[in-house]
């Protein structure tokens, strides 16, 4: 019954290649992860957010690989392995004969966790994956920032595959503005970054200024400087940051993150248009 709801999940998502079926078999997981998790309690004390809650929640028509969380009050002794203990359990009952890796520190705020499976691939039927080489291993990143900064706004939403369940996600506008964070501190340009932005801005979300002026002086290049962030301050600073960009560059890095149906409007991407895009903040 189980392995029945996992191929008709994958055959809902219509899959064109490999690499969208291989995204797709990573979604599935991502999405029984999401319900463990929540099944185990770990939305009492963390908080869903980045590319990936976007996707999964909000309908965001790009892949993402990593689930990304935050703690909801600062815990550095807080510990991600008792509740991955759980996961592991619900993901047998799926069909999947996974293997967790623990690359957590103590000195740093991120906690770091792998699951790998290689079991799936051979119970469902693909179209795709396997036809050219061996299949891969189902690989799902798992981070945890248990230092956030302060300001972030949370809902609960519910997802209902496999089965029913609550998970606590950063609100639509800090979202944002933790994009806009990574946008311009991240030490190198990564094309899901902007993709992202554009959908942000289209969709005319409001940004957490409360929240995005504490995640810049919490990490970053203006660490521990006295900031005055607002709309003024994040249109400049934006404008500068886009002039720098190869956009050709920028575009094929995520490309193979989006459907082969959008792949045309990457094409698209440069300074005027991203420029464009700035004014629409609110």
């Amino acid at each position: 019954m189980s392995i029945r709801m996992i191929q008709e999940r994958l055959r809902g998502y219509s899959c064109v290649s490999e690499q969208e079926e291989e995204h797709a078999l990573r979604e599935i997981t991502q999405e029984v992860i999401l319900a463990a998790l929540s099944r185990r309690g770990f939305f009492r004390d963390a908080v869903f957010q980045g590319g990936t809650c976007l996707r999964i929640v909000h309908g965001l028509n790009r892949f993402s690989e990593d689930l990304d969380f935050i703690l909801k009050e600062p815990d550095p002794e807080f510990d991600l392995l008792p509740s991955l203990a759980g996961v592991e359990t619900e993901l047998e009952a799926y069909g999947y004969r996974v293997e967790i890796i623990d690359r957590s520190s103590s000195e740093s705020a991120v906690r770091e966790a792998f699951t790998k499976d290689d079991s799936l691939g051979s119970l469902v039927s693909l179209s795709f994956v396997g036809r050219s080489g061996p299949r891969k291993k189902i690989r799902v990143k798992l981070e945890l920032d248990v230092n956030p900064p302060a300001g972030s706004g949370t809902e609960l939403r519910y997802h209902d595959f496999p089965f029913l369940a609550s998970v606590t996600v950063r609100d639509l506008p800090s979202l944002f503005a933790g994009k806009i964070h990574a946008l311009l501190c991240r030490e190198y340009t990564k094309g899901r970054d902007w993709y992202d932005f554009l959908w942000y801005t289209a969709t005319r979300t409001a940004v957490n200024y409360r929240f995005l002026s504490a995640a810049l002086t919490h990490v970053g290049p203006w660490s521990d400087q006295r900031l005055t962030v607002d709309r003024r301050w994040l249109r400049t600073t934006l404008t500068q940051a886009i002039g720098k960009i190869n956009w050709k560059r920028t575009a094929e890095d995520v490309r193979r993150f989006v459907p082969a149906s959008e792949q045309v409007s990457l094409d698209l991407w440069c300074s005027d248009l991203f420029l464009g895009q700035i004014e629409k903040i609110t």
